[in-house]
């Protein structure tokens, strides 16, 4: 079972930076894609970043220019560098991780998806 665990999160300032890590318990590289989601308290988790395996990236409109999605895949972990922070960023930041491959004499299709435990960001005068 892969695991993925986030680190990085904290009490910052508004106009303030954080980089999250994701680290996984095994290579990244064969991932087709990679995510960071976010879900405020009261509210559904919604896609931040998206970095596809092409190293592709997405961003949703609210993040746009100020957050950074990548990886390292010798160090098998994926970032999210955010910066000048608003009080709406606050929320629990997760990440995730899908694999979609083909397997056996049948060309079985296998998908599987991972998550995170989720890091807490504040952001807080």
């Amino acid at each position: 079972q892969v695991q993925l665990v986030e680190s990085g999160g904290g009490l910052v300032q508004p106009g303030g930076s954080l980089r999250l890590s994701c680290e996984a318990s095994t290579e990244i590289g064969n991932m087709n894609v990679m995510c960071w989601y976010c879900q405020a308290p009261g509210k559904q988790r919604e896609l931040v970043a998206t970095l596809g395996s092409s190293r592709t990236t997405n961003y949703a409109d609210s993040v746009k220019g100020r957050f950074t999605i990548s990886k390292d895949n010798a160090k098998k972990t994926m970032y999210l560098q955010m910066s000048s922070l608003k009080p709406d960023d606050t929320a629990v930041y997760y990440c995730h991780a899908r694999r979609t491959y083909v397997t056996g004499p049948s060309a079985r299709i296998e998908k599987h998806e991972y998550w995170g435990q989720g890091t807490q960001v504040t952001v807080s005068s």
